[in-house]
């Protein structure tokens, strides 16, 4: 699973401990909790209803033929389940997030409260659109903010995600260079410090990968760079700032020299929430840029989702911005729907094609604008400098314990390395294991893969001075504790979670996805 092969089992003589300590598997308000199956009953139900009686089925051939096979429950018992469940994992409203490159901030409630709001929460993408006029004018002002923001003329608004964002923008370049009968142009050069999509992005796009090695400092080697520049080169997927949380200094070098070669200048824009307000990607000499609502902008990540990735594009691309779009017209705005719609004003529109089957994630667009327009430009700048500003204040609470993988200061996450942990016997895993018993989520670890035993770390701006301190004082009191020769203790973690250490390994390679009754003992 890692190239490092790393070990992700417990050592054979380490005692993980248990909870066999109380008769009950629980401990204190922490409750044990088992299956559905395993506590529940196939053949009894929480609901107490009477057969109907002088009925006839409607569902003809559909009707269930047998049990369902789920277990019953009454209803006090399946709600302590799923709270019981809900205790178990570790939230943004429980404590920091240091994922690095994931920017779990907080959620403004506002923002749930604007997208519940009735016109929004209940729209239909195929409603009459007279019915949905509200829809397209919040569509069009939060493009409005995006390009603004940007310093780009154009954004596609339809993809819906990061990874779906970048799809959208590697599309308009391909198309753009059939455009000028150059397909021949397929190779795209990856920085290695880029986002670890980008070179799938590509190659689903039809192109193929050069991979462009990181200099002494975390960044894009410009001889290498330069070296690799020929007239079949496509274009550059540059992640800036890059996963190692650093800003590309000679970016605007970079965007010359592509041009000059005749390609394209791909941004991925995950970590656009450290230069927001600060830097117009725009003006640095992107042609696309996707950009993450979800890290940027504050709308629910990952599991909270759907996600949302608009992407921008310069003047060169804008007319190979896929379909639909929103348009003004005279009665109000329209959906631009077909090809043949799109370039009735003579400027040379020609989409790529679609992405999607309608126009992105309302919910998630509402509450980006909401988030926008309740900071205002200066604070949408000021959340950005916080952001980097955390970083930098974890960065030099431990430098002088842990171990940072570069020089000098960093932008919205922290990277440091695991030669502080050099003759421990503790790995980064186990490091990241023993902050679990502490109460916090891991580090993002063993990525970027260019630094060996990495760990991330991005406090957003949304943490306090004293919950930055109370996070690194424990950072550094495990790093004492593994200097100190408490090996076994970081081999035991984590002691305290609700599961001790599994062999994810294993699991990755053999997932168990159903549950099947226990065999019964063939003696009983």
């Amino acid at each position: 699973m890692n190239t490092q092969g790393r070990p992700t089992r417990l050592a054979q003589d380490v005692d993980p401990g248990a909870y066999d300590d109380t008769l009950s598997g629980s401990r204190g308000l922490e409750q044990a909790e088992p299956l559905l199956f395993e506590r529940g009953s196939l053949d009894v139900t929480g609901v107490d209803l009477p057969e109907p009686k002088g009925t006839q089925s409607r569902l003809g051939n559909v009707e269930r033929k047998g049990v369902i096979g789920l277990p019953g429950l009454s209803e006090p018992e399946a709600m302590r389940h799923y709270v019981r469940l809900s205790r178990k994992n570790y939230a943004i409203d429980l404590g920091l997030y240091p994922l690095g490159s994931c920017t779990m901030k907080h959620n403004p409630r506002l923002n749930e409260k604007m997208a519940r709001l009735p016109g929004f929460a209940d729209v239909h993408p195929l409603q009459p659109e007279q019915t949905v006029q509200g829809a397209y004018k919040l569509i069009e002002e939060l493009a409005r903010w995006l390009m603004v923001l940007t310093g780009t003329p154009a954004v596609a608004m339809s993809p819906k995600a990061g990874a779906h964002g970048e799809l959208c923008g590697m599309l308009a370049i391909r198309a753009a260079l059939d455009a000028r009968g150059e397909k021949n142009r397929r190779r795209v050069l990856v920085p290695e410090s880029a986002h670890g999509t980008n070179p799938a992005t590509a190659v689903q796009c039809g192109f193929y990968c050069d991979a462009i090695p990181a200099d002494a400092t975390g960044r894009v080697d410009m001889e290498a760079f330069k070296a690799k520049l020929g007239d079949d080169v496509a274009g550059i997927m540059l992640t800036n700032p890059n996963t190692c949380g650093l800003f590309e200094r000679d970016i605007r070098e970079i965007a010359d020299l592509i041009h000059e070669a005749g390609g394209y200048f791909y941004c991925d824009g995950a970590n656009f929430n450290a230069i927001v307000g600060r830097v117009r990607p725009g003006d640095l000499g992107i042609d696309a840029m996707h950009i993450n609502l979800h890290k940027t902008f504050s709308t629910p990540h990952g599991g909270g989702g759907p996600g949302s990735g608009p992407t921008v594009f310069s003047e060169a691309l804008a007319p190979f911005a896929p379909l639909p779009f929103v348009v003004k017209t005279k009665d109000g705005a329209s959906l631009k729907m077909a090809e043949n719609e799109c370039d009735v004003d003579g400027t040379g529109a020609t989409p790529f094609g679609r992405m999607t089957a309608f126009h992105g994630q309302m919910g998630m667009f509402t509450r980006a604008l909401t988030y926008m327009m309740s900071h205002g430009s200066d604070g949408l700048k000021q959340a950005s400098e916080d952001a980097v500003l955390n970083a930098n204040y974890i960065l030099a609470s431990l430098k002088d314990v842990m171990t940072p993988a570069f020089e000098g200061t960093c932008m919205h996450e922290a990277l440091f390395d695991d030669r502080f942990l050099k003759d421990t016997g503790v790995t980064t895993l186990d490091f990241a294991k023993a902050m679990i018993d502490e109460g916090y989520h891991p580090m993002t670890m063993y990525f970027p893969l260019v630094v060996h035993g990495a760990m991330l770390i991005e406090p957003t701006e949304t943490e306090s001075k004293s919950g930055l301190d109370r996070f690194c004082d424990v950072l550094r009191g495990l790093t004492e504790a593994a200097k100190a020769g408490e090996a076994d203790r970081f081999r035991a973690a984590p002691v305290h979670a609700p599961m001790r250490r599994l062999d994810e390994t294993l699991a990755a390679r053999q997932p168990v996805l159903r549950w099947t009754p226990p065999v019964a003992d063939a003696a009983e």
